[in-house]
């Protein structure tokens, strides 16, 4: 099952990063809750959604450590961004069942984004 866990995340992962969103889509499961310091989502088109605009900013993702079980992962990278943030240490967890991701959970330091994500909703 570690190897279903396995090949699920890293798929995911590189679809999100290719911005490959279709691919992304087909590893989530019908029922999926993402959760991070900026924004959460109760299925998966809200979590896609916002997948596009996050993608167009990301010039890099360096991946760190990788750890896998037989219903759950644990990602730690750095994304490298266009934008003031600059390099972004990010630990990311995912619960799976049945080999689909049914939840991610983003952790990071949000301050550096809190600016940006200001200026964006006053647009």
């Amino acid at each position: 099952m570690t190897e279903t866990t396995r090949e699920a995340v890293q798929a995911y992962h590189r679809a999100r990063f290719d911005g490959d969103v279709t691919a992304a889509a087909a590893r989530l499961a019908g029922t999926f809750a993402f959760q991070s310091p900026l924004m959460s989502s109760g299925d998966a088109r809200g979590h896609l959604d916002e997948l596009a605009a996050f993608v167009g900013i990301v010039t890099g993702v360096q991946m760190i450590s990788e750890l896998y079980g037989d219903s759950e992962a644990t990602l730690v990278y750095d994304v490298h961004t266009a934008t003031p943030v600059g390099v972004q240490r990010t630990a990311e967890h995912f619960r799976l069942r049945d080999g689909k991701i049914e939840s991610i959970t983003l952790i990071f330091d949000a301050t550096r984004w809190h600016p940006l994500m200001a200026a964006r909703e006053q647009r």
